[in-house]
């Protein structure tokens, strides 16, 4: 058995799992999320409390039960907290606004990129170099941010691009004579 799928998930009080036949939707404050479930995978509630197993012995059935399991702890943990990423912008005019449900980039190009947010995904600007996101759906949020981040990435010279929080630039050195 997968170490992951070894661990159970406690639902909170607040939070309504429904297990129908191949599909389990969680329900919380931030929101509904769904997803199926392999064919390969067992999954049980009992008082609040959300197992994973997987049918046959083999290594597929093993890795799924370990994936589902994660998927579910990451929806639960979505409905109820919900998730975050920050996008810093580096460069001289790089600027972000968000206007609706669009976020208005100035990346050195010469027009401005205007980035239509995916349903769920809501984004605002503390600063005109900071982009915050916010979702319940981690994988939507993590696709955005790469989407934003690949309009321009970080570059190694000068380190201009868009960065998400905490990534590390490895920077070279400029040519010599």
């Amino acid at each position: 058995m997968s170490r992951v799928a070894k661990n159970p998930i406690k639902v909170p009080s607040d939070v309504q799992v429904m297990l129908s036949s191949g599909e389990i939707a969680v329900k919380g404050a931030k929101g509904t999320l769904s997803m199926p479930i392999n064919a390969e995978v067992t999954v049980v509630e009992e008082s609040g409390v959300l197992t994973f197993a997987a049918r046959s012995s083999g290594n597929f059935a093993n890795a799924m039960s370990g994936t589902t399991r994660a998927l579910v702890n990451n929806m639960v943990t979505g409905v109820t907290v919900g998730f975050e990423k920050k996008l810093e912008l580096v460069g001289v005019g790089y600027r972000a606004q968000v206007q609706g449900s669009n976020i208005n980039l100035t990346l050195g190009f010469s027009h401005p990129v205007v980035y239509a947010l995916p349903e769920g995904v809501t984004a605002e600007t503390p600063s005109q170099t900071e982009v915050v996101l916010k979702s319940s759906d981690k994988q939507k949020l993590g696709q955005a941010a790469a989407e934003i981040r690949a309009f321009r990435p970080p570059e190694p010279y000068k380190g201009k691009g868009v960065r998400i929080d905490g990534e590390r630039i490895r920077r070279k050195e400029a040519k010599k004579k």
